[in-house]
């Protein structure tokens, strides 16, 4: 099993119960394909840097995934398809960015406390 993060950006004008249910298709994608979900975020509503699709903004999202190498090919095809996904970016994570993440997630953590 390899490790993955995968950031992707949503169309603003969707709802929150639309949002709910993509963000969900994917993360079912993944369990039913054997990933195991390490970590999801919502990183809400942001500015992007240029317009995508004439949109100014949108709704990111971050998973942290292990996986098997195989499935990625399918999961990013199911990000093409669908049409409330303006970009999407998946990485395979080294020990170094796996460390990194992990203190980034305490960091949040402490943060919210």
């Amino acid at each position: 099993m390899n490790n993955y993060e995968s950031v992707f950006i949503l169309n603003p004008v969707l709802s929150d119960q639309q949002i709910k249910e993509t963000v969900s298709k994917f993360e079912d994608f993944l369990t039913s394909k054997g990933a195991k979900m390490v970590s999801k975020e919502d990183w809400g509503l942001k500015k992007l840097a240029y317009e995508i699709q004439n949109k100014k903004s949108g709704f990111y999202h971050l998973f942290q995934f292990e996986a098997p190498g195989d499935i990625i090919s399918a999961y990013e095809t199911e990000f093409r398809r669908d049409e409330r996904v303006m970009r999407f970016l998946t990485v395979s994570l080294d020990k170094h960015a796996l460390s990194w993440a992990e203190r980034r997630r305490e960091k949040l953590k402490s943060k919210s406390n």
